[in-house]
C-alpha cells in the first residue's frame, strides 16, 4: 500500500495558531473529501505534525492527544480512517530527530506501518513539509494553499502546488 504523510494545522485543518482547544478544532472546507479521494486511490493516510506548543509551555501532552482523539472521530464520521498520527513535541530550538523537516517522524510510521517512502507522497501547507518529505526521499510533494501555504508556493519548491486537499489528485 502507498501512503499519504499529511501535515495537521493548514492542511487538514483551519491554521489556529497553538491549537489547544477542542472547541477550534475545525476541518478545512474540502478537506474530509480530499481525504476520501486519496484512500480511494489506494493511500493510506497518516498525519505527521509538528507541535512545539508543549515544548514551549503553551500546551500539554494531554491537550494534543485529546485534539487528535477528536480529529480522528470527526473525520471517521466523513468516512476517513486515518491510519496514525505522528507529532513532535519539541521546540524548534531543541533540535531533535523527530521535528519535521527532519525525517524522524516520517521513518517511524514507515517503520511501523511497513511501507516504501519512495512510493508514498507528502503534502503540506509550509516549506518544512516539502523538506521533510525531500529528507524521506517521497515519490511527490505537495504544497496546498491552504493554511500557510501561499506564502511558501514559491520558495518551497514542491512538486506540485495545488488550491487544497481536494486538488492534489484531481
Amino acid at each position: 500500500m502507498r501512503y499519504a504523510l499529511l501535515d495537521r494545522d493548514g492542511t487538514i485543518i483551519v491554521e489556529k495558531h497553538y491549537l489547544k482547544s477542542l472547541d477550534d478544532l475545525e476541518l478545512l472546507p474540502g478537506a474530509a473529501e480530499g481525504l476520501r479521494r486519496l484512500a480511494a486511490q489506494g493511500f493510506g493516510l497518516i498525519v505527521v505534525t509538528n507541535q512545539s506548543g508543549i515544548g514551549r509551555g503553551l500546551m500539554n501532552v494531554e491537550d494534543v492527544e485529546a485534539i487528535h482523539q477528536q480529529l480522528w472521530r470527526r473525520l471517521l464520521v466523513e468516512g476517513v480512517r486515518i491510519e496514525g498520527i505522528y507529532y513532535c513535541s519539541h521546540a524548534a530550538a531543541d533540535n531533535c530527530e523527530c521535528r519535521k523537516p527532519k525525517p524522524g517522524l516520517g521513518l517511524q510510521a514507515a517503520r511501523q506501518h511497513k511501507f516504501d517512502l519512495r512510493e508514498a507522497i507528502v503534502i503540506g501547507d509550509k516549506k518544512s513539509d516539502i523538506d521533510f518529505g525531500r529528507a524521506l526521499g517521497v515519490a511527490r510533494t505537495f504544497l496546498v494553499r491552504t493554511g500557510y501555504g501561499k506564502q511558501f508556493e514559491h520558495t518551497a519548491r514542491a512538486d506540485q502546488v495545488v488550491s487544497d486537499l481536494l486538488a492534489v489528485l484531481g
